[in-house]
């Protein structure tokens, strides 16, 4: 299995505390990302209906990035990572998405992130 790695931007029109609310915590998370986030440590269970994936935390840093890697994936270099970045000249926020998916998947999957993308800005008002 060989996976493309890709990013996708998505201006956002808040401050970086209230987004860091939004993807580095469970209940942040859960709010748009998956009807249910249990934290336990540094493992997170995502929750969709009945189904559950779980993943690792495996880098964090306070108000600028989370990094998980699924279960399923462990012992690769895959990962998923929800970055928080802020343009030097303009102070514009953007949240930045890296992922990896099988190239027949790509496209699909970007569009899952651009939809959860559009709930969270209705949540917070982006």
């Amino acid at each position: 299995m060989n996976k493309i790695k890709y990013q996708l931007e998505f201006a956002m029109k808040c401050s970086t505390t209230l987004l860091f609310e939004y993807i580095g915590t469970s209940s942040g998370m859960s709010e748009w990302l998956a009807d249910d986030v249990i934290e336990r440590g540094d493992k997170f269970t995502f929750v969709w209906g009945d189904q559950e994936e779980s993943a690792n935390l495996i880098r964090y840093k306070e108000e600028t990035f989370v990094r998980f890697r699924w279960e399923e994936d462990e012992g690769t270099k895959y990962f998923w990572e929800l970055a928080i970045h802020v343009d030097d000249v303009t102070s514009d926020v953007a949240l930045v998405i890296t992922d990896f998916a099988e190239e027949s998947d790509l496209e699909h999957s970007k569009l899952y992130w651009e939809n959860l993308i559009d709930d969270l800005k209705k949540i917070i008002g982006s």
